[in-house]
Order: structure tokens, then C-alpha cells, then sequence
């Protein structure tokens, strides 16, 4: 069975197909910003324009839009090809692009942007099984965690303030879902926002 994957919830833009743990086609873009007009031209530049018998769409936590952009892309691709969609979290697609890594040290812990002077942290086994769930934290509360391997876009700058471990910068991509522990999926897709929205509703008068 094909499957197309796509992550668009950090500064990478990753899109790829894969046949089991086979990757048929793949692209993988470091942007920042701009997901939005790029995500569904990179899906259509993939072999047979993206088209697969399943989707499996990296729900975040992460950019805010980034993580809406993606998920809509995947549940819109998935309605009109009739094909089912499943979410993901984008900090377990960062463990599993780390797994040699992760298995050979034991667990890591994922350290990801989390915007306004926060990082999503997430401690993962050499499974790719979560070990806690995941939080949004300031850098001098997050740095409390012990794992010696810290990977993620955030992981130098964590290893750098706790003073000890190792880091290894690292950013989802879309081509190592295979490596995905089925746990990790989940039905109906929809965004992980990690912390609470930076628009607020006006309190009433």
C-alpha cells in the first residue's frame, strides 16, 4: 500500500511516498515560513503527483499555522481521493527520524519550538513510545529533564543551557513515518496545539 506523508508543522516542509519502508519519492524543503503556498506544490511534484491509497499527516505541535496548513492538506487530499487519512504527532515523527540514534542511547528527549519562549518537550523510549507526555516549557523548567541524548530544533540550544548530554539538531521528516510505532497513529486527524492559542477571546463587558 502507498502511502503519502506529509509534516509541515516546523521551519521543514516534508512531504514524501512510501510502500512499506520504501521510499518511493520524497521532498523535504527548510522554509521558515511559506508553507502554506508550498506544501501542496511540493505533494505534486512527488511521483504520480502525490497520489497514494492512504495519508498519514503530522498534526503537530508546532507552528500554529504550519500545523493547520498540514492537516488540512491531508484531510483534503484524503476526501477527494477517497482514500483514509491518520494523524501523527510531529514530535514522535522527530524521534523516528532519530532512531538509530534514540535505540543505541536508550530514550532521548524531543525539545522542539514552541514560540513565545517556550520548547514542546517530549521524552521518548528506544521504542519511539512516548515516556511522558508532552509539554510546553520555559527553558529553565525544561532543562530539569535528564535524558542525556536531546534531539529536535531546539536541542543545542538545551544541551547548551542544562550544561550536559548530547544534542543532536534534528527536524521531522516525512520519509521515516515507517519507523512510526502503530501506537502512534491515530484516527480523524486534527491539530496538537501544545499550549494554549495567542488570541484570546474579549472578556465580556
Amino acid at each position: 500500500m502507498r502511502q503519502l506523508v506529509i509534516d509541515s508543522a516546523s521551519e521543514a516542509c516534508s512531504v514524501a511516498l512510501l510502500e512499506g519502508e520504501a521510499v518511493v519519492d520524497h521532498r523535504h524543503e527548510i522554509l521558515g515560513r511559506g508553507h502554506a503556498e508550498r506544501l501542496v506544490p511540493l505533494i505534486a511534484e512527488l511521483a504520480d503527483g502525490g497520489r497514494a491509497d492512504a495519508i498519514l499527516v503530522g498534526c503537530g505541535p508546532g507552528s500554529f499555522a504550519g500545523v493547520r496548513i498540514g492537516v488540512a492538506a491531508g484531510r483534503g487530499l484524503a476526501l477527494g481521493w477517497q482514500v483514509p487519512v491518520r494523524g501523527f504527532s510531529t514530535l514522535a515523527l522527530v524521534a523516528a527520524t532519530a532512531a538509530p540514534d534514540i535505540a543505541t542511547a536508550g530514550g532521548a528527549l524531543v525539545v522542539m519550538e514552541g514560540g513565545h519562549g517556550q520548547w514542546f518537550v517530549q521524552p521518548f523510549g528506544p521504542d519511539l513510545v512516548p515516556a511522558a507526555d508532552l509539554r510546553s516549557l520555559v527553558p529553565a523548567d525544561a532543562v530539569a529533564a535528564g535524558e542525556a541524548l536531546v534531539v529536535g530544533n531546539r536541542a543545542e540550544p538545551f544541551v547548551a543551557l542544562r550544561g550536559t548530554g548530547r544534542a543532536l539538531a534534528t527536524l521531522p521528516d516525512a520519509r521515516f513515518a515507517s519507523r512510526l510505532p502503530e501506537t502512534a497513529l491515530f484516527n480523524d486527524p486534527s491539530p496538537i496545539y501544545g499550549r494554549a492559542p495567542d488570541a484570546k477571546p474579549r472578556a465580556p463587558k
